[in-house]
């Protein structure tokens, strides 16, 4: 494995001497005295003072395992410590966290912190027993760790006494404040933060924590929509660390076809995959790991193939599955069983293990794939390294198609390959994705509207302009789209609304059943799913309801496999049994198209000489082929390439420019499709395509809205149902399509032609 350039993942500031320590409060002195620490970390020393005087909100962004909790929680937990306080006043700090799972994590970490400083912590999610919930609520005080789901539920059920509850409260933590930016959770949470604020009657201290934020302006503006400049921000100055990095590559042969007169391919096993799981076990016995597998139906794969290397060679099983449709006590078990410092594991994980949840030292992480986003990416490198002295140490691993007579060209430019080594070098520059701006999240809206009537029993449509609209909360709404969203929520075919003689917005038909569904408080879609229960009762997770699983198949599920032995529709349950053989089910959703940014170091590493020291000789091999690919295109100079009966256009742009550009080559008559970084036309099209590209490089930015029109299904959002033609359209637009960049685009591949091309199509 090759060093790498050193990335500022650093962990103790160089800085012995402590300003900061002394203001904490002693009980909060002691605690620390308790853990060994022998210093403050440099972001911690930054905090404090900024924390304790409590006028300021505070951005603190540094790495992970940088200690930003306790650069957020030692001063809080102070100045609460400090302050006299009637008990049962109200919660006086939220923490809000992303994730349940990451709550329960630093539940233990801060309990005993709170302990020695005899302040009150309590959980509160959907895990958490009612009895515990009520015990908070009755007499609120110290710190509530808590989910935006949680939050909602707390305001719209209860919010006669949201007054009570908030009225003490100083402090606002947002942890992992990236994974809530422009999603539709961050405009629900930024909603809660301005809803508590008005129920506790002042403002509160507003702290966002992150590794991975990429626009300190955007995201002041996120924590603070009224008064971004206002806000403190604080970015780590800690040194860097050793790293090493390796991408490995991989060829998979093409599968043989069954017979002469079929097109269906063998059913067999990758053999890519199979060398891919056999490096993994002989690298990570014995060790701790993390592998990030990159989709729920890989984490099943490769655990089963893993643990069966462990049966296979007669040793104690080490590999462990988690990902999101797994119980939460399978997930738990995963986590405990890794924290045991005196014994070797690995997680087999999703996204699940990206952020923050503490597993003990980790010696290395492993990824299948190049990722879906830079940010996780890195987020998953700063998972190991921690120890004093330890190199953070990243294995990527990238499979490709050997090259034969039948390989496509793009599959010929190793382009899976060549994205892993953009994100990385995009890594090490400590580039972030830039959130987006101006999506309408129209969906999120309805949902907070019908849960401010739910809150206080009715609603002006004043009150919601003032709450929703003049908060900045949705600032990309104007009066008109606000109006116009009200009128469909009261549409008759609609009926979520209502309006009383007075003009009060209340709950209409529709509404009411929304509100009272038990998935009302989150924004996101939650899909209808059976309960995966073994023969001897164990529960191991849940599976999509549309997952094609039928009696007496074959499934891998939470790393085993298993046989289905009946399926309960009423009890929606699917019971199972251990067996040998079978394959992970459909769960869906899975994969994220690349940024701009991506896709333009992509053309970069193709265009560059410069040869990456993270590769190991696959890797290399692919890396040269897909150069060689690429001059042998033409692409420094073309931008189009005729491939048999296809045309390849590479436009060089991310996901919502080239689906700006696919609609666009539609509207004039041109049936196009995305192939990754290219789009494909059929060549008996190409005159029609010159046309089109010409035409829309000097006429002004389609339509977005009307772009949008020509996309089959629109809805992507749990609300969008009620949308409308018109106002769905809208919200498509401002989220997936960049048209403004059409004539930019199309004027660049008119520059970049083929000679006499032109020519050739008309003729």
């Amino acid at each position: 494995m090759n060093d790498a350039p050193a990335d500022p993942f650093g962990q103790i500031s160089g800085n012995g001497a402590s300003t900061s320590f002394d203001l904490l409060h002693e009980k909060a002195r002691r605690w620390i005295w308790q853990q060994g620490w022998t210093e403050l970390r440099d972001i911690q020393e930054r905090s404090i003072p900024i924390l304790l005087e409590g006028q300021r909100d505070l951005i603190i962004a540094a790495g992970t395992a940088s200690g930003k909790t306790e650069a957020a929680f030692l001063p809080i937990v102070s100045r609460l410590a400090t302050d006299e306080r009637k008990p049962g006043a109200g919660f006086e700090a939220i923490y809000i966290s992303p994730l349940r799972a990451l709550i329960n994590d630093q539940f233990g970490r801060m309990e005993t912190l709170c302990e020695e400083v005899e302040t009150p912590v309590w959980k509160w999610h959907g895990d958490v027993a009612s009895s515990v919930k009520e015990r908070a609520r009755k007499r609120p005080q110290g710190i509530l760790l808590t989910t935006p789901e949680s939050l909602e539920a707390i305001l719209v059920r209860r919010g006669n006494e949201a007054k009570r509850l908030f009225a003490a409260l100083s402090y606002m933590v947002i942890d992992e404040m990236h994974a809530f930016m422009d999603a539709d959770r961050g405009r629900q949470l930024q909603s809660l933060l301005n809803r508590i604020e008005i129920a506790a009657g002042h403002p509160v201290v507003r702290v966002g924590l992150s590794a991975t934020l990429a626009d300190m302006r955007t995201s002041a503006a996120f924590l603070r929509p009224l008064n971004p400049d206002g806000v403190e921000i604080l970015e780590s100055q800690m040194g860097s660390q050793p790293l090493k990095l390796q991408v490995r590559g991989y060829i998979q042969p093409r599968l043989k076809q069954r017979d002469a007169n079929s097109d269906k391919c063998e059913v067999t096993e990758s053999t890519a995959d199979i060398e891919i799981a056999t490096h993994l076990f002989d690298t990570l016995r014995g060790h701790r790991s993390l592998i990030f597998a990159g989709s729920r139906r890989n984490v099943e794969l490769y655990t089963a193939r893993l643990c069966g290397l462990c049966e296979t060679s007669g040793v104690p099983e080490e590999f462990f599955a988690h990902h999101g449709s797994l119980s939460r006590e399978h997930r738990e078990e995963a986590e405990r069983r890794l924290k045991e410092d005196n014994r070797p594991g690995s997680i087999i994980a999703t996204t699940t293990l990206e952020l923050g949840i503490d597993v003990g030292h980790i010696d290395a992480v492993s990824q299948i794939g190049p990722g879906h986003t830079v940010s996780g990416m890195r987020q998953r490198l700063g998972r190991s390294g921690r120890r004093a002295g330890q190199s953070s140490v990243m294995r990527v691993y990238t499979t490709e198609i050997a090259i034969d007579e039948r390989i496509h060209l793009i599959d010929a430019m190793r382009p899976r390959t060549v994205q892993t080594i953009a994100m990385l070098n995009l890594m090490l520059r400590r580039w972030n994705e830039p959130p987006q701006i101006g999506c309408l999240h129209l969906s999120t809206l309805i949902q907070q509207i019908l849960a401010l009537i739910a809150q206080h029993g009715g609603l002006t449509v004043k009150q919601g302009w003032n709450r929703l609209i003049e908060s900045r909360v949705f600032p990309e709404i104007d009066q008109a789209l606000y109006i116009d969203v009200l009128r469909r929520m009261k549409h008759p075919e609609v009926q979520l609304i209502e309006q009383a003689p007075d003009g009060t917005l209340l709950p209409g038909e529709e509404g009411e059943r929304v509100i009272n569904d038990r998935g009302f408080y989150a924004v996101f879609m939650t899909p209808d799913e059976f309960k995966v229960i073994t023969d001897r009762g164990r529960n191991l997770g849940t599976l999509p309801i549309d997952s094609p699983v039928m009696p007496e198949q074959l499934i891998i599920f939470a790393g085993r496999r298993w046989r289905v032995i009946e399926l309960d529709n009423q009890r929606r349950e699917i019971l199972v049994t251990r067996a040998y053989g079978g394959v992970p089910p459909k769960f869906g959703g899975e994969g994220l198209p690349p940024a701009d940014e991506v896709v333009a170091e992509m053309r970069r590493v193709y265009e560059s000489i410069a040869i990456p020291r993270f590769l190991d000789r696959i890797a290399l091999e692919c890396l040269t082929e897909a150069r060689e690919t690429f001059d042998h295109l033409g692409l420094r100079h073309a931008g189009l390439h005729q491939h048999e009966d296809e045309l390849l256009l590479f436009p060089w742009v991310g996901n919502r420019a080239q689906l700006a550009l696919v609609l666009a080559l539609a509207s004039h008559g041109v049936t196009a499709n995305s192939e990754g970084i290219a789009v494909t036309v059929q060549a008996k099209d190409g005159s029609k395509l010159i046309a089109a590209l010409k035409t829309l490089a000097e006429r002004p930015a389609p339509d977005a809205e009307v772009l949008a029109r020509l996309v089959p299904d629109m809805k992507r959002a749990k609300y969008d149902a009620y949308l409308g033609d018109e106002l769905l359209a809208r919200c498509y637009a401002s989220e997936h399509i960049d048209a403004a960049r059409v004539p930019i685009i199309a004027a660049d591949l008119i520059s970049r032609l083929p000679t006499g091309v032109t020519t050739i199509f008309e003729t």
